[in-house]
C-alpha cells in the first residue's frame, strides 16, 4: 500500500504523533517498521483498556509491519509513575513472574503471532552494571524529568518521588535503544515516556522513534479510566455472558467511543448511530447491544455472542431467571448470608459483603435483602442473585 494511504490509516484515532512527517518519511524509505509496545505485567489480566492499543499494532501488522511487544518482567518491579500521586509499591520477582505468564497469550488474542516479536526486558535490563546505569541517567536531566506534569505537582507539593521513579522512563527508553524501534505506542498517560525514548534514542546515535498516542477509555462506571483497581474494567478472560453483561452497563455517552476504539464497525455507521441518538429516534440500548455483540464475538466468537445476547434478553429485559447457574451443595439446615457471599468468591470480605447487601445488591428468591444478619433458609431449592449478573441454585446436601 502507497505510504500516504498507510498515514491516513494509521492516523485514525490517534490523540499525539509526533511526528506526521517523520512517519510519512519512514514509511517511504522502509519496508517494514519495527512498533513497539511495553506493557509492565503489574495485573494478571488485560482489560479492554489495553486492547485500544492492541488494535492499533494489529494495523500496523495488516499493514506489512513487525510489532515488538515487550513484557516488562524488569520494569513492573519497578513500577510506572505515570498518572501516579505517589510512589507505586514495588511488585516482588514472583509476582511478576506469575502475571507476565498469561499477558502474552492474552495479547495474542488481538495480535498476530506470526508477525509480533515477544521480549522480556528482563533480558537486557538485569544485565546491566551500576556504570551502565549511571551512563543511561547522565543521558537526560533532572530538569526536563521534571517538567512531567505527574512529578511537577508532586515536586510542588512536597509529596515524596523517589529516584527509582526517574529511573523507570529511562528504563522503558533502553527497551526502545535495544530492540531499535521506530515507532512506539503508548495511551496517553504515555506520552513523556515515548518522549524520552525519542531523546535517548538520538543520544546514542540511533534515528529517533515515531510516538503515537492513543486514547484511554472510561471503564463501566464512565468516570474513572478503565483499571482492574477500580473494579470498572471488563477484561479479555471474562466468560461471554459476563462481557456481554458489563458491556450492556457502560453509560449511554460511551457507546460510539468504544465503537470507533474496539470495533471494525464503519465510522459512517457509528456516526448515523450517534445521529439517531441525539435525535430520540433509536434507542441507545439498540445501539449498545451491537457494541456488546460485536466485542464478545471478537474474543469468544459468534455463536457464544449470540447465546450472550439471548441470555440478556431472556434475564434482563424480559426478568426471567438464566436457564443455567451455578448449584451451590450446602451441607446445613440454614447458614448466614453474610458467609455464604464470602464462600462463593463473590466478594473479598464480610466488611464487603455487608455494603453489597446493605446497598440492596442482593436478592433471594426475587425479593431484596438488605438485613446484615439474614440467614438463609433451606428448606427448598433458592436462588441467590448478587449484582446484575450472578445467579446461584442453593440446594440441601
Amino acid at each position: 500500500m502507497e505510504p500516504e494511504k498507510q498515514l491516513e490509516i494509521l492516523k485514525k484515532n490517534v490523540v499525539d504523533l509526533v511526528s506526521e512527517e517523520e512517519l510519512l518519511d519512514k514509511l517511504k524509505r522502509k519496508k517494514q517498521l519495527r512498533v513497539k509496545l511495553g506493557v509492565d505485567p503489574s495485573r494478571p489480566d488485560l482489560h479492554l483498556g489495553h486492547a485500544v492499543v492492541l488494535f492499533k499494532l494489529r494495523e500496523f501488522q495488516e499493514l506489512g509491519h513487525r510489532v515488538v511487544l515487550i513484557i516488562g518482567d524488569f520494569t513492573a518491579q519497578i513500577g510506572d509513575p505515570s498518572g501516579r500521586d505517589s510512589t507505586r509499591p514495588m511488585l516482588s520477582e514472583e509476582e511478576v513472574k506469575k502475571n507476565a505468564q498469561t499477558y502474552a497469550e492474552q495479547a495474542f488474542k488481538i495480535l498476530d503471532r506470526e508477525k509480533t516479536e515477544l521480549r522480556f526486558n528482563s533480558e537486557w535490563l538485569a544485565r546491566m552494571s551500576f556504570v551502565d546505569v549511571i551512563k543511561l541517567a547522565a543521558k537526560y536531566t533532572v530538569a526536563r524529568m521534571l517538567e512531567r506534569d505527574d512529578f511537577a505537582k508532586r515536586y510542588r507539593e512536597n509529596v515524596p518521588i523517589s529516584i527509582a521513579e526517574f529511573l523507570y522512563p529511562l528504563a522503558q527508553a533502553q527497551d526502545s535503544v535495544v530492540v531499535e524501534a521506530d515507532v512506539e505506542l503508548g495511551g496517553t498517560d504515555q506520552y513523556f515516556n515515548l518522549l524520552v525514548g525519542r531523546h535517548i534514542q538520538q543520544q546514542v546515535g540511533q534515528e529517533p522513534q515515531i510516538v503515537m498516542t492513543m486514547p484511554i477509555i472510561e471503564g463501566t462506571d464512565g468516570k474513572l479510566k478503565m483499571s482492574k483497581s477500580y473494579g470498572n474494567y471488563i477484561a479479555f478472560n471474562d466468560p461471554a455472558n459476563e462481557m456481554f453483561g458489563k458491556l450492556m452497563s457502560i453509560p449511554d455517552w460511551l457507546i460510539t467511543k468504544y465503537m470507533k476504539l474496539l470495533t471494525k464497525i464503519p465510522v459512517e455507521e457509528i456516526e448515523e448511530y450517534e445521529k439517531l441518538m441525539n435525535q430520540g429516534k433509536m434507542n441507545p440500548r439498540d445501539v449498545k447491544m451491537r457494541l456488546a455483540f460485536e466485542i464478545t464475538k471478537f474474543f469468544h466468537g459468534e455463536e457464544a455472542a449470540r447465546e450472550a445476547q439471548e441470555q440478556f434478553i431472556k434475564v434482563f429485559s424480559k426478568r426471567e431467571l438464566p436457564e443455567e447457574m451455578p448449584i451451590v451443595h450446602l451441607d446445613m439446615d440454614q447458614c448466614e448470608l453474610v458467609e455464604l457471599l464470602v464462600k462463593l468468591n463473590v466478594v473479598s470480605s464480610r466488611s464487603e459483603a455487608k455494603r453489597l447487601i446493605q446497598q440492596g445488591g442482593v436478592k433471594l428468591d426475587g425479593e431484596k435483602v438488605i438485613d446484615i444478619h439474614a440467614k438463609i433458609i433451606l428448606n427448598r431449592e433458592r436462588i441467590l442473585r448478587v449484582g446484575k449478573r450472578q445467579f446461584f441454585k442453593l440446594v440441601r446436601g
